[in-house]
């Protein structure tokens, strides 16, 4: 979830995010302090190894325990990052490759991200570079592998980046209320988007001009949700009307109140439930 004026109550701008994850899962909080590298070295992400850079900023994670990456976080520059499973029309066997988890893009863009627009970009890059995929579950049986949505957000905007394997669109929110679940929900509204993304979808005939402007989540849903093109329903759209419902005047105790939310099954319970929750 994402809050801007003028729908915050004081004119901050507020993230939130609960992480729903397996029960028996340990999630923990953790901060690690700015760092410098020398030139050549090696970073060890939960999967695989990849350049690190010449400096890090300072981060606090709400991370599995298990894994290098994090489900939400923030850095000393006061970017927050928060990332939710979706399922594209890329995703099947070549998911289960091992790559960067989504949740390793998440804590790289936090630091090496100075401004929402910074992490974006690392974020994005690193996408196309190394891919996205890999187990994210410990515990063994199927593998649970999806692509990745995120909030993006500092001081002055927010945005919406949306991955499908190592494509993605990018929608730029500046005021009002914004929020993700576990669907493809950027739209026509496409601010940055990867180099061929709609030469990509119309040569596999999931969009042709014909029918109008690109469409990024009709386009690579896996599962076209039925009401795509009126209100969300489930946990997206319950989202979605409680921020309205708030708005104007959302502090942060109001988003304490929509991550409790267990009727909409925003606040989850079951073998999945939230394990950790995160208001900035």
């Amino acid at each position: 979830f994402i809050a801007l004026p003028p729908a915050t109550a004081d004119g901050h701008i507020i993230f939130a995010k609960n992480s729903d994850r397996p029960a028996n899962e340990v999630q923990e909080v953790v901060y690690f302090p700015e760092a410098s590298y020398a030139s050549g070295t090696q970073l060890e992400c939960t999967y695989i190894t990849i350049p690190q850079v010449e400096h890090t900023h300072a981060v606090i994670l709400s991370k599995p325990a298990w894994m290098w990456g994090a489900e939400m976080g923030a850095n000393q520059h006061g970017v927050c990052i928060g990332n939710e499973a979706v399922w594209s029309k890329l995703c099947g066997p070549d998911t289960e490759e091992e790559r960067l988890l989504g949740m390793d893009l998440l804590r790289l863009g936090l630091e090496r991200g100075s401004t929402a627009k910074e992490a974006l970009d690392a974020m994005t890059t690193l996408l196309e570079q190394h891919g996205q995929g890999g187990p994210c579950m410990e515990e063994g049986g199927t593998p649970w592998c999806y692509d990745n949505s995120f909030i993006i957000a500092d001081r002055r905007e927010a945005w919406v980046l949306e991955t499908a394997s190592r494509l993605w669109a990018a929608e730029r929110i500046t005021s009002g209320c914004r929020n993700i679940s576990n669907e493809l929900s950027i739209r026509t509204k496409l601010d940055a988007m990867s180099e061929g993304l709609k030469e990509h979808a119309q040569k596999h005939n999931y969009w042709s001009p014909d029918e109008g402007d690109f469409d990024f989540a009709r386009a690579y849903s896996q599962d076209l949700p039925n009401n795509i093109d009126e209100d969300p329903t489930g946990r997206a759209g319950a989202g979605k009307r409680l921020m309205e419902k708030y708005s104007g005047s959302i502090k942060a105790q109001t988003m304490f109140t929509i991550l409790r939310d267990k009727k909409s099954g925003i606040n989850m319970d079951g073998s999945f439930r939230t394990t950790a929750s995160m208001v900035s």
